[in-house]
């Protein structure tokens, strides 16, 4: 059986890594996109001049629809289906007096819908195998809390707790359903801050900086090998020892 992941929101920062290091891994790895395509084309392009297979596919995972389709694509592809990256996520920040519902409902459509969504109709073919890997992609900030993101820290503590329920739901089948929660990643978005932001932020870290995301591409490579498989149901933070 040929090892296939699919990775939500894989065109750019932890999706990225996470895509690469699983063609490293030896998976065929489906790229899902929203709006990104040609920085979805080119890790493809990269995991092609590794010498590994990968293809870009655009949804919005708060669609069923593109999900459907999502599913119908890479199955028809390469098949089974064994390994679910949901990383896709969005930011909409704003103090709670002053955020629109809008601002609620899109990251909280995106960031916990979408999950539901795609684990919902990638799991019901791991069910059918008798194995499968699940690994959302949570943030500290869900378990912290942080002012101006009320609606992202719900929606990725809202992941812990959906983490938690369906890997009791499936672990009789084999599959395991895990969460990484990163803590501050050397991603586009800090690399706009300014140097006072940045050394506030690495003030709070006790190892003094901060993570990359191949360091979270590593953690989520492990969960779905075989060396993963009796850990399920849990929270594993990589965020420098923010939370302690």
């Amino acid at each position: 059986m040929d090892k296939v992941a699919v990775v939500t929101g894989g065109s750019r920062g932890i999706g990225r890594a996470i895509a690469l290091e699983l063609a490293v891994q030896g998976f065929k790895v489906a790229v899902n996109y929203r709006s990104q395509e040609a920085q979805a084309q080119k890790v493809v392009e990269t995991i092609r001049g590794m010498g590994g297979e990968a293809m870009a596919v655009q949804a919005h995972v708060a669609s069923n629809r593109d999900v459907e389709e999502m599913a119908k694509r890479v199955k028809e592809a390469w098949g089974f289906v064994g390994v679910l990256v949901n990383n896709a996520g969005i930011t909409k920040d704003n103090i709670l007096v002053r955020m629109k519902e809008e601002e609620w409902d899109q990251v909280l459509e995106t960031n916990l819908k979408g999950v539901f969504l795609c684990s919902r109709i990638f799991i019901k073919d791991m069910m059918k195998a008798r194995w499968g890997r699940i690994v959302s992609i949570s943030s500290v900030i869900g378990m912290m809390g942080n002012p101006g993101q009320t609606n992202y820290a719900a929606s990725k503590a809202g992941l812990v707790g959906f983490t938690r329920a369906l890997a009791k739901e499936v672990a009789s089948r084999g599959i395991t359903v895990n969460a990484v929660a990163p803590g501050y990643i050397e991603t586009e978005m800090t690399q706009g801050l300014s140097q006072k932001v940045k050394e506030a932020m690495l003030g709070t870290i006790p190892l003094g900086r901060f993570g990359s995301p191949e360091e979270v591409a590593k953690l989520v490579s492990f969960l779905v090998s075989s060396h993963g498989g009796y850990i399920t149901g849990q929270v594993l933070v990589v965020d420098g020892g923010i939370t302690l």
